[in-house]
């Protein structure tokens, strides 16, 4: 499967929530794609169909790939604590992720795009590769040569600095720090990832 660049409000539909940020596009119509009106009858979903679609929704919050999205559950799973706290925790700690939530890019796949352009470092060294695990400590910076670059420079400007608890901005250094993995109740997503430990325990 290749990275989803279609419409992003018919996937918000179809998902039933706008998980790529405000969309005027779904608030006029909040109900999946082709259905014919809000009122029409939709059938009933399954007990599958729930947990997939909770599956589905995490893979296209985060932008990340089937395979991908596997491995890191494999990997959440084999940690101690709650699986689906980890691994939205290891969601969360993705590089292109961080660069999101820092402000540095509007939208995630920005910041996927950023990355694989070699405008981030990671405690001073350009760092490609997205899905790059960032640790406690880490700083994540714009590479000198890209500060002035306009999609960055404008982002950051809309930015609320610090929105974060495990985070810190320095605007004047143009580089955050990872403090520490947010807690659960710290990641304002709203994915029930309990029905995805579900899914993939059948």
């Amino acid at each position: 499967m290749a990275r989803y660049i279609g419409p992003k409000s018919k996937i918000a539909r179809k998902l039933g929530e706008p998980i790529y940020g405000p969309d005027k596009h779904f608030e006029k119509k909040n109900y999946p794609p082709g259905q014919q009106g809000a009122n029409k009858r939709r059938k009933k979903v399954s007990e599958y169909g729930v947990q997939l679609m909770e599956k589905q929704k995490a893979k296209f919050t985060y932008g990340v790939l089937e395979k991908q999205f596997f491995n890191l559950f494999e990997q959440a799973s084999r940690k101690k604590g709650i699986t689906g706290e980890n691994l939205l925790q290891l969601l969360e700690a993705r590089l292109d992720n961080v660069v999101f939530r820092l402000g540095i890019a509007p939208t995630r796949a920005a910041a996927r795009q950023f990355v694989t352009h070699k405008h981030i470092t990671v405690n001073g060294h350009v760092l490609n590769v997205p899905s790059y695990t960032v640790k406690s400590s880490d700083i994540i910076g714009v590479r000198e040569k890209s500060k002035s670059l306009e999609a960055i420079t404008n982002s950051l400007a809309s930015a609320s600095y610090n929105k974060y608890s495990w985070l810190e901005w320095d605007n004047d250094q143009m580089a955050g720090k990872f403090l520490n993995t947010p807690e659960r109740s710290d990641i304002p997503e709203n994915i029930k990832e309990q029905l995805i430990v579900e899914l993939y325990s059948k």
